[in-house]
Parts: C-alpha cells; sequence; structure tokens
C-alpha cells in the first residue's frame, strides 16, 4: 500500500476496489453513485494550442486537492471563499500500462500562468505567480469547468505535457470519508498548532476526522520546515493511510455506502472519467502495474529567494533537470527508481538562474530586442553582464565556454527552441544569448 495506497486513492481507486460491494446492496445504489460525480466538458475551454501527445496511448491526469470552500463560512484560508487547489499532481500511465509514474507540483512553483477564462466574460493576462493560482483565477465564477481548464492550461504551458484527464477532489467530501472510516490514525512527532489550518494537536499517535482530519492535511507553517513540499509528504502518507483503512474495514453494505456517497459526491472529473466504470476501469490498469514500477516525486525545486532575494515565500522548479522529467513523460520513458535518485540527488547542489553571468546579443534587425530579452531574463533571476549587436541569425542560440555547460543548459531550459553550443571562442565566465527572430522565454 505504501505506493498503490496513493495513487489509488487520489485517482478515484479507492471506488473502483470497494465498487464490487455495492452489488449486494442493489442497482439503485451504483445509479445513484454513478450520478453523484459531476463531469466538467473541460475540452471545449481549452481551445486548440495545446502540446501534442507525442506518446499514443499514454494518459497524462492532472488530480487536485481542492478547497471550495463551500459550507465552510470562508473559515479556511484567511477568509477567502473562492475556490482553491492545494494539492496538484500529474499522473503519468504508459502507453504498455505497465508502470506509472506520479510527479506532485507544489503550490508554491512560481510559474507562468497563461490567459484564461475568468468566468465573467473577461480574460486574465498571462502573468507569473504560484502555480495554484490557475484554478482559482479560472474559478472566480465558481465554475469548476473553467477552474480546471485554467490549471490545465498552465500545467500544459510549463511542462509541455498533454493532459488527457483532469480529477478533482474536494475537501468537503474529503472530511466525509474520513468521518466514514471512524478517523485516521496520524502520529505527530511535535505538537501542532496552526491557526490557519484551525488545527491544534498533541505529540503522539491519535485518531482525527471531521476538522481535524482537514486541519492536518491542510497545515503547513507549523510543522517542520514550514513548506509545501513537507505538507505534501503529510498529504501522501494520510491518503494511503485512508486507502489501506477503507480496504480492511469497509465490509458491511451501510458503511460502504456512506464512504462511497461521500467520495463521489467530492470527485468532478472531465466528461470521459465521470462515472464509476470509467474510474474503476482507471483504477484497475493502476492496480496491475507492479509496485516496483509505480514512482512517486515531486519536479525538483529550489527557493525562489535565491534568484529574487525579496521572494521568501515561493519554490523555482529546477533546470535542466524538470524539463529532463517532462521530457521523459511526454516520450513515455520511465523514470523509475534510479531516475528518481538522480533528481532527488541534484536538488541538493541546484545551478540558480542568479548564478547563471549572460550576455545578451541581438542576432535580428528589431532594434532593443537584445534589451528586451535581458529584461525578460533578468525577472527570471539571471545576472545580465552586458548587451550588444550580434551575428544575424534566424534562431536563437547560447554560446559558452568550457566548464559552463550547466549553466549553459539551465539557460537554454528557459528558453524553448534556443540551441546550445561550446565554443573555445566563448567570453570567459559567462554563458553568450545570441537572440534570434523566434525568441521567447518561459517562468516555471
Amino acid at each position: 500500500m505504501t505506493r498503490r495506497g496513493r495513487i489509488v486513492a487520489w485517482t478515484g481507486g479507492v471506488l473502483g476496489v470497494l465498487l464490487l460491494g455495492t452489488a449486494g446492496v442493489g442497482v439503485w445504489v451504483y445509479q445513484h453513485l454513478d450520478g453523484n460525480i459531476h463531469g466538467a466538458d473541460v475540452n471545449s475551454e481549452l481551445g486548440g494550442d495545446r502540446p501534442v501527445n507525442l506518446s499514443p496511448g499514454s494518459k497524462n491526469i492532472l488530480v487536485v486537492g481542492s478547497d471550495s470552500r463551500a459550507g465552510t463560512g470562508g473559515k479556511y484560508g484567511s477568509g477567502l471563499t473562492t475556490m482553491q487547489s492545494d494539492t496538484l499532481m500529474v499522473l503519468h500511465i504508459s502507453a504498455d500500462h505497465k508502470w506509472a509514474t506520479a510527479v506532485s507540483l507544489p503550490r508554491d512553483s512560481w510559474v507562468e500562468i497563461p490567459a484564461c477564462d475568468k468566468g465573467d466574460g473577461s480574460q486574465s493576462s498571462p502573468h507569473h505567480f504560484k502555480i495554484n493560482e490557475a484554478y482559482t483565477l479560472g474559478g472566480l465564477s465558481g465554475s469548476a469547468v473553467k477552474a480546471a481548464a485554467c490549471s490545465i492550461k498552465t500545467v500544459e504551458k510549463n511542462t509541455g505535457l498533454r493532459i488527457d484527464h483532469f480529477v478533482s477532489v474536494d475537501f468537503q467530501g474529503f472530511k466525509g470519508m474520513v468521518n466514514a472510516l471512524g478517523g485516521i490514525e496520524v502520529c505527530p512527532k511535535q505538537a501542532i498548532h496552526d491557526k490557519k489550518a484551525h488545527l491544534d494537536l498533541e505529540a503522539g499517535c491519535q485518531t482525527v476526522k471531521d476538522e481535524k482530519a482537514l486541519g492536518y492535511v491542510r497545515t503547513r507553517y507549523s510543522v517542520g520546515d514550514g513548506s509545501d513540499l513537507g505538507r505534501i509528504g503529510r498529504q501522501q502518507e494520510f491518503m494511503k493511510a485512508l486507502a489501506a483503512k477503507a480496504q480492511s474495514k469497509l465490509t458491511s453494505p451501510t458503511d460502504l455506502y456512506g464512504f462511497l456517497d461521500s467520495a463521489t459526491k467530492s470527485i468532478t472529473t472531465d466528461n470521459d472519467l465521470a462515472g464509476i466504470k470509467p474510474l474503476y476501469d482507471l483504477a484497475a490498469t493502476v492496480k496491475d502495474i507492479p509496485t516496483d514500477r509505480l514512482t512517486f516525486l515531486t519536479v525538483p525545486t529550489y527557493p525562489r529567494e535565491a534568484d529574487v532575494p525579496t521572494d521568501k515565500a515561493n519554490v523555482i522548479w529546477q533546470y535542466p533537470q524538470a524539463s529532463e522529467l517532462f521530457g521523459d513523460l511526454a516520450h513515455d520513458r520511465e523514470i523509475g527508481a534510479e531516475g528518481k535518485k538522480k533528481f532527488t540527488e541534484a536538488e541538493k547542489n541546484p545551478v540558480t538562474a542568479r548564478s547563471v553571468r549572460v550576455r545578451v546579443l541581438n542576432g535580428t534587425i528589431t532594434p532593443g530586442l537584445a534589451a528586451e530579452a535581458a529584461q525578460k531574463l533578468r525577472q527570471l533571476g539571471f545576472t545580465i553582464v552586458s548587451t550588444d549587436n550580434g551575428q544575424r541569425t534566424d534562431k536563437s542560440t547560447i554560446s559558452y565556454p568550457p566548464g559552463l555547460k550547466a549553466q549553459a543548459q539551465v539557460l537554454a531550459a528557459r528558453l524553448p527552441g534556443t540551441t546550445i553550443a561550446e565554443s573555445a571562442q566563448a567570453a570567459p565566465g559567462v554563458v553568450t544569448l545570441t537572440v534570434g527572430a523566434n525568441f521567447s522565454a518561459k517562468d516555471s
């Protein structure tokens, strides 16, 4: 259950594992539970400018742990009443169904948020902010469809992955699932007193349910280092325990119905997954994958403060590792234990954008393009040493002296379509970007 429990719980697999028990209760129960699941016509909101699926047959599923704040009276999140996402994960299932990888995306990831429909007849402008804002921005009108669409657009923009399905699990339904199980045991090593999560727990093992269970999975600032990465780990462990207890405890039709009723009411999916059968089929696919070929990891990051000293709250995806990770998934290449170890080890010594010294040359006839490119790179945290005119080029290129390959790769990962090459004639100590007509920059 250590690995399967987490992934099965978040993708609705708990439903698949337990659905067999509904047969003895009657067809009407199945129909009722099936009707609880909310379907959203997300595809109609996404438009045509999307990544291509480079590995037909594989599936990328965006999983959101959402908090609509409905029924809470604005109790959580400093009085916010808008739709929120506290957990974000991409589940990749290989085309041959023999392996799967789940990548958590920290909610404090500083990324590019593309233009999104806000539901009031207007669109937001592209800008940079933490990744969980996308769900809120799209859901300003209360539309789960638009919230999902903005999240998908944002994830696709920053990962290059084509998202095939969407699953959202709401916190209020989550509470009902926990309560139907009689609570879940947690064992904090230290007492937790978190005003934002409305949680007071003493140290040691204890059973939590209702508001305490919700507070436990939401708590952040009063536990460990206060990071979102720590919260991701606690949420994964909690969902593992929930799935394990559900499988062992729900033996009576009454208990089973209460659990499934709460679970199905909490789920919103794209139309293709909107039903017990497609969720069951998805869960069955995951359950058939060998345990040692289910990989869980978090996209490599480092504190954004390293690039922007005034930002002490957010994280930056580490490059080129993030590009490698999502490139592997896009081409259906298995990450596995060794790949996970490589990405985890790389986090210990990141090459930050601020540590990369860049000379920017204008390789076009457009006046001021080098200065414009330099400004964009400064916003991403890079250190600009100079700007000038360079040789004409249609495509942006990066040259670097021996010993600065890693720095060149970090820069290239943020500039789609840019080629890199080592050059003995390159200026010492700096990476040289020659801006072509195809120049664009991304932030993630």
